[in-house]
């Protein structure tokens, strides 16, 4: 006889663009945004989203989808993991409430959707070049550039890789 299991709970997460609507309804306020490809997720990655959940009540991040991801020319390979598998490791994260994609080269229009009262993104983006930065502030909004705490990317990861398996 085999057992049948629940999908987890933080499936439920995982939202898609025409969806958002309802969820964001009902999410607790300020709703903080910020958005990238997490693709092999590291402690920068969790300290960056802790940081920036802990400046709002929720928050929402917008993934690049796959093919946006190949369009920032990180790497013929890249991502390593798939825009669902990301979306699903994403999720599972305490300080993330809601997980969304985009496919444009800019979550613009993502963050015209969400119309978040914060707008994050980490390193070294200066505030007012931040996608969405003066649409949010026009809202009264904040914007927020979080600097990375943790000297660890997914392409550093990379290469350490390729280098022990002496590629």
């Amino acid at each position: 006889m085999s057992m049948s299991y629940p999908s987890p709970d933080f499936e439920q997460k995982i939202c898609p663009p025409e969806q958002l609507a309802e969820k964001l309804a009902a999410l607790p306020r300020p709703v903080v945004f910020t958005n990238g490809c997490f693709d092999i997720l590291h402690r920068g990655h969790v300290t960056y989203l802790a940081q920036a959940r802990a400046l709002g009540a929720s928050l929402v991040l917008g993934l690049n989808t796959d093919a946006s991801v190949k369009r920032l020319g990180k790497g013929d390979d890249r991502p390593i993991n798939n825009e669902l598998n990301r979306a699903a490791v994403l999720a599972a994260l305490q300080s993330v409430d809601l997980v969304t994609w985009f496919d444009s080269d800019t979550p613009a229009e993502l963050i015209e959707l969400v119309k978040p009262d914060v707008l994050v993104k980490g390193g070294d983006w200066a505030p007012d070049k931040i996608v969405g930065s003066a649409e949010t502030l026009a809202r009264g909004g904040s914007v927020h550039s979080i600097p990375f705490l943790f000297a660890t990317s997914t392409t550093e990861t990379i290469k350490k890789i390729r280098t022990v398996e002496g590629q």
